[in-house]
């Protein structure tokens, strides 16, 4: 067992609630309501994995709430506060000019996620699909002006077709792309103690999930090196919801899919976070063995994580709506058995949080 303590029991207030961190081998699924606290208490079990563990770890940060898990508080321990000097933590940015930018490179992506960043199906529009099946660049020598020239130049009706498609979609001038320079799917390969992908500040809606999507189909490639990692995804109805909205969100989804059913035996293990179970895809949600539940007042909610994980006790679900703020049900593998915990306080600051409402000044 590798103990982390991540706040004292409702039970006994002198009593520390403790984890198993050597149980997030398993999937594990975190949710509450909005205001619960749910991203606080999500940053205090990553900063002890951090601390107790050596587990490397990929953040997924759509809403900018772990850009400064490399800034401690002032009221840290000196102790903590020295061992978190020597952690390696990586923040690839898109929300602020802060470098590192986050990039990945358009010609990395499979041909499958390719398509589906330019829409296009291989059975109804088989001729352009086929052009991009065939399309050939050097990542390291990548220039998107001539790249996209050559198409419209092609001599090719289905090339030209799918240059066009590329320039009416503008896909070349998202932001996200590295266009020769270096990719986010190196800096994970390194494998640094956190790599945190600030997804939320592209201005395509179609950017995070295909940020998302290429560093995990990379990963998902190299899983027979069996080197492990959890992937860290908060607000995840974002990256995996039930019926996806765009090709690349369906793409994405499916390879989550594909990494909650087999990913597990290759180390690739995954960290939910969201508001409501039922805004997951049930596939994905069924392979977690561990919970941890703030406030929920939806019977429906309830009632889906009763039928998902059946080992937790109906009498301890069905507090949830009495919850304060910071207290959390955990339940599942991490456990011996089921515990009601008050979160206890960050080591880091906190990067989002709620905004103020400002006084009139007279």
């Amino acid at each position: 067992m590798i103990p982390l303590t991540i706040g004292t029991t409702v039970e006994a207030p002198e009593r520390p609630a403790v984890i198993d961190g050597s149980r997030f081998n398993r999937h594990t699924f975190w949710c509450g309501q909005s205001g619960s606290g749910k991203t606080y208490a999500l940053g205090v079990v990553l900063e002890q994995l951090l601390l107790r563990t050596e587990l490397p770890m990929l953040v997924l940060d759509p809403n900018a709430d772990f850009v400064a898990l490399d800034t401690l508080r002032d009221d840290t321990a000196p102790a903590d506060a020295a061992q978190w000097a020597d952690l390696d933590i990586r923040v690839l940015h898109s929300s602020t000019r802060q470098e590192p930018q986050l990039h990945i490179r358009f010609v990395d992506l499979s041909v499958p996620a390719k398509g589906a960043v330019g829409q296009l199906d291989p059975i109804a529009d088989d001729e352009e699909y086929n052009a991009l099946l065939h399309l050939q660049a050097e990542p390291e020598h990548f220039d998107g002006d001539r790249f996209l020239s050559a198409l419209l130049e092609s001599e090719d009706p289905a090339r030209r077709r799918l240059g066009l498609r590329i320039d009416n979609l503008e896909i070349l001038q998202w932001p996200l792309w590295a266009l020769g320079a270096s990719s986010a799917t190196e800096v994970v390969t390194a494998r640094p103690r956190v790599v945190v992908l600030d997804v939320g500040g592209f201005t395509h809606p179609g950017e995070p999930q295909a940020a998302a999507l290429g560093v995990l189909e990379d990963l998902w490639n190299r899983r027979m090196e069996r080197r492990p990692i959890l992937i860290v995804i908060d607000e995840a109805h974002n990256f995996c919801p039930p019926v996806p909205r765009t090709s690349v969100e369906a793409k994405l989804t499916e390879q989550l899919i594909q990494i909650a059913a087999e990913g597990r035996k290759f180390g690739l293990w995954l960290f939910l976070s969201t508001q409501r179970p039922t805004k997951i895809h049930p596939n994905v949600l069924s392979q977690c063995d561990n919970l941890g539940l703030m406030r929920m007042n939806s019977p429906r909610d309830l009632a889906e994580l009763a039928d998902v994980f059946g080992f937790v006790p109906a009498h301890l679900l069905e507090q949830s709506p009495s919850f304060r703020k910071g207290e959390a049900l955990f339940a599942g593998a991490f456990t011996e058995e089921p515990q009601l915990v008050r979160i206890g306080r960050r080591l880091t600051v906190e990067g989002g949080g709620d905004l103020a409402v400002a006084a009139h000044r007279s």
